[in-house]
């Protein structure tokens, strides 16, 4: 049976559907069966850091509603062959999803798949709500910065209370991992950066991984490709080794240095 995964986060903006992108292929990457869900209705971006876009003809909120059957919303991602994506619709708004609708389809996609990635809106309103309700496991994204890592522990706050796991008497509640984005370990010299030890300090759950500051990430958005699947990119890298550590792998935490711009880029800016 599938365990069900969400990645969230309190504050938009530090990656999360990114992060989404890249654990759900680094996990097919490793021959594990993953689908991943658009929770954020109305601001549908799950498809297009997939580069499926154009493949969307039915999505989550037709398949809650009847409008269309699950197989014919899923997307099979073209690079690799153990990974689906299920996108949600750009024109609803969130109350389309419902607790019942959110189960029915979650139950239907245990029985085909290893993972399902569940990549919730930011902050802590109904569509985030849903997204982490049925999950075993959250991956809470967070940059190193104060009001990032504020609303993360908001978000701990109702994983740990407001969940189908917390809700059972005598369950266990939800596992929650640390990813940490945006890292730049020479802005954290400076002070204008978090350490990652005072992040830890305050959120007090296992870190899974330090995603650095990379100019990677925004081009693999910009072509439609999970940064992962780049080779060369130090935040792939680093997101391979966070699924390596998902799935209980014991892998050194490295940090990579930031990526600084080419001379060229910086006189380019100076210019500008």
């Amino acid at each position: 049976m599938a365990k069900i995964i969400v990645v969230t986060s309190g504050k938009g903006g530090v990656g999360k559907t990114t992060s989404a992108a890249a654990i759900s292929a680094g996990l097919a990457m490793r021959g594990h069966k993953t689908v991943v869900i658009d929770f954020d209705v109305g601001l549908r971006n799950l498809d297009m850091i997939m580069g499926c876009e154009r493949r969307v003809v039915f999505d989550f909120i037709n398949v809650i509603q009847g409008d269309a059957k699950l197989k014919q919303a899923l997307i099979k991602d073209r690079r690799l062959e153990t990974l689906s994506i299920l996108p949600t619709s750009q024109t609803r708004d969130k109350d389309a999803l419902t607790r019942e609708g959110v189960k029915a389809v979650l139950d239907e996609l245990r029985d085909d798949f290893d993972y399902i990635v569940c990549d919730s809106p930011a902050g802590i309103e109904r569509g985030a709500h849903l997204a982490m309700y049925y999950a075993d496991e959250a991956v809470v994204v967070t940059n190193p910065e104060v009001s990032s890592v504020r609303d993360s522990d908001r978000v701990l706050g109702l994983l740990n209370s407001k969940t189908a796991r917390a809700e059972k008497s005598g369950e266990e509640g939800i596992k929650s991992h640390l990813l940490l984005t945006r890292y730049d370990p020479q802005r954290v010299a400076k002070g204008e950066m978090m350490k990652v030890e005072d992040v830890l300090e305050i959120l007090a759950i296992p870190l899974l991984g330090i995603i650095p500051e990379s100019t990677t990430v925004l081009r693999a958005s910009n072509v439609g490709m999970p940064v992962v699947l780049d080779e060369k990119s130090g935040a792939g890298k680093a997101y391979e080794d966070a699924v390596s550590r998902l799935i209980g792998e014991q892998i050194e935490m490295r940090i990579q240095m930031a990526e600084r711009p080419s001379l060229f880029q910086r006189l380019l800016g100076r210019t500008a």
